[in-house]
């Protein structure tokens, strides 16, 4: 760990205290000069850092930049240890996270990135990642089942990111089945996973879970306005981000017990709806099929009654809500 990141490390830990510079370097046994210039170079990055004479050095506790020494401050211990990354720009948080796998990378290892050039969501659509308003994403799983439990992470995902906004936010979001959180009537977060597999087994190598949370954005396309919404309020995005880590790998560790899912159903914005079924394309594009959304099942398919009276299980496909 560089001079630089563990001075933030101490700085984001005592968030609003005064550091001495001198005890500082006698701690990381570096030079004062040492000190003074990681704090010059993480002001540069545009962390709020404050200083004056014989009151040392003071992160602003209004200062809410992601780090990967920020994250970890909030990491639950036996998390403590996992690999983070943090990126100004990458083109998508899933592809940086890809490149780690094939490099070797932990199970656990996330990927964090002020701005995605590139952000994907599902059915190859684009996600919005304006810079410093949001919370992009990416955990390299590797999990030991095959393919066809594969959306049960991505429903414990959004079982985790809703527990972790209820917990840090003290806000109650909905769940769209299968992947899309939803506050007050508006798409906050969206989850893709991905898969590396070895198709002769049939096994899944790696997991790549990515998750977009808009925590401020509030600039949005016209075809978005009435459909995109954000977290806003007061919150760290950093005890966020670690929140979401210190739900997820827990679920993902007893997947297959599925306790999470009475959690899923409680927060559905879908059981008891008159819904739209959308099979092979985008809502609006294809026609949908009328039913209504009867629950979900214990591999986190949604059950629906179409109205010609016909029941079915959905594992994937998109729905929308008929008004």
């Amino acid at each position: 760990m560089s001079v630089k990141e563990q001075v933030l490390k101490e700085l984001e830990e005592r968030k609003g205290e005064s550091l001495s510079g001198e005890k500082l370097a006698e701690q990381m046994g570096v030079s004062r000069a040492a000190i003074h210039k990681a704090i010059k170079a993480l002001r540069e990055d545009g962390y709020q850092i404050h200083a004056g004479t014989n009151r040392g050095y003071q992160l602003d506790i209004e200062s809410d930049m992601l780090s990967a020494q920020g994250i970890k401050a909030h990491l639950a211990p036996d998390w403590k240890s996992l690999p983070i990354y943090v990126y100004k720009t990458v083109d998508s948080t899933n592809n940086a996270a890809k490149k780690l796998a094939v490099e070797g990378a932990e199970h656990g290892t996330a990927v964090f990135a002020f701005h995605q050039s590139h952000g994907r969501g599902r059915l190859g659509r684009s996600f919005l990642s304006p810079a410093n308003t949001g919370i992009y994403m990416s955990v390299l799983l590797k999990p030991s089942f095959d393919i066809r439990r594969s959306v049960l992470v991505t429903t414990a995902a959004s079982v985790a990111v809703v527990r972790a906004i209820e917990k840090v936010c003290g806000l109650r979001p909905e769940i769209k089945w299968v992947n899309d959180i939803y506050l007050y009537g508006k798409k906050i977060c969206g989850i893709l996973t991905e898969a590396i597999t070895d198709f002769e087994s049939g096994q899944i190598q790696n997991l790549i879970l990515g998750i977009g949370i808009n925590c401020s954005t509030n600039e949005f396309p016209k075809d978005l306005l009435e459909i995109a919404g954000a977290l806003e309020g007061s919150f760290s995005k950093n005890e966020l981000a670690a929140e979401v880590l210190n739900q997820l790998l827990p679920l993902i560790e007893h997947l297959e017990d599925r306790t999470f899912l009475e959690d899923y159903r409680g927060h559905s914005l879908v059981i008891g709806k008159d819904i739209q079924v959308y099979k092979g394309g985008y809502a609006g594009t294809v026609p949908g099929r009328g039913a209504s959304a009867l629950g979900i099942d214990e591999n986190g398919g949604l059950i629906v009654q179409y109205d010609s009276g016909e029941r079915e299980t959905l594992a994937t496909g998109e729905i929308s809500i008929r008004l």
